[in-house]
């Protein structure tokens, strides 16, 4: 496989973008999305101690990842994500020797055996190769976790931000129990909810905007 041109380097942190094969619809409702999330929580881990359809019966799934799973152990550390009907958007800070790349393999695969399943279709369902830009800095890292949670609203898929419940915007924002986060943006980034929606909400014309211009070049 050849080299990526912006390689993935431990404690430096990237926007990962994954879409699906022309553009193929692979999020049809709330129990695929939520598949997803649990998918991105819990192949942070490096080495999971089972495997994740045994994950899955299990009941306390805060005790277990309490318990028997540390940060130390982790091969990313996830600072923003959007699921959007066709593609992924994640903010990754990489903690391990090709910690990114081995949790991308792991989410995508898993989640096309399961979606295969569920439709019975067979084939790949992601294009070849993810997508990974190099952030550089704090303000970096903040204008790029603003147009992934404005990547909703310029699709026209919800009004705001907090209308999508596929997003870490409502951890921006701490609307949600400890028990439903994925990010943790701390070491990296510092968020005031009430400055960060001001932020986020003063591009949406301008995020909306662009995007139409975008398509009348394209097309």
């Amino acid at each position: 496989m050849p080299k990526r041109k912006i390689p993935l380097v431990e404690d430096e942190t990237y926007h990962i973008i994954s879409k699906s094969i022309a553009g193929f619809v692979i999020f049809r409702n709330e129990s695929e999305y939520e598949r997803m999330k649990q998918l991105i929580k819990y192949y942070k881990l490096n080495n999971p101690p089972l495997r994740f359809s045994a994950f899955l019966e299990i009941k306390n799934k805060e005790f277990f990842y309490k318990n028997y799973c540390s940060n130390k152990d982790n091969l990313v550390e996830i600072i923003s994500y959007c699921l959007m009907p066709t593609h992924i958007h994640l903010v990754l800070r990489q903690l391990q020797h090709n910690g990114i790349s081995t949790f991308l393999s792991n989410i995508l695969n898993s989640y096309t055996k399961y979606f295969n399943a569920k439709t019975k279709r067979k084939g790949p369902l992601w294009e070849s190769r993810f997508k990974n830009v190099f952030i550089k800095t704090e303000e970096q890292i903040l204008h790029v976790t603003r147009y992934l949670h404005l990547n909703p609203i310029t699709a026209y898929l919800a009004k705001k931000p907090q209308d999508w419940n596929y997003s870490s915007y409502k951890e921006f924002l701490e609307e949600i129990g400890s028990d439903e986060k994925l990010c943790d943006f701390s070491k990296v980034i510092q968020i005031n909810s009430k400055e960060y929606i001001k932020f986020v909400e003063s591009q949406i014309d301008y995020q909306r905007k662009l995007a139409e211009c975008k398509k009348l070049f394209i097309e």
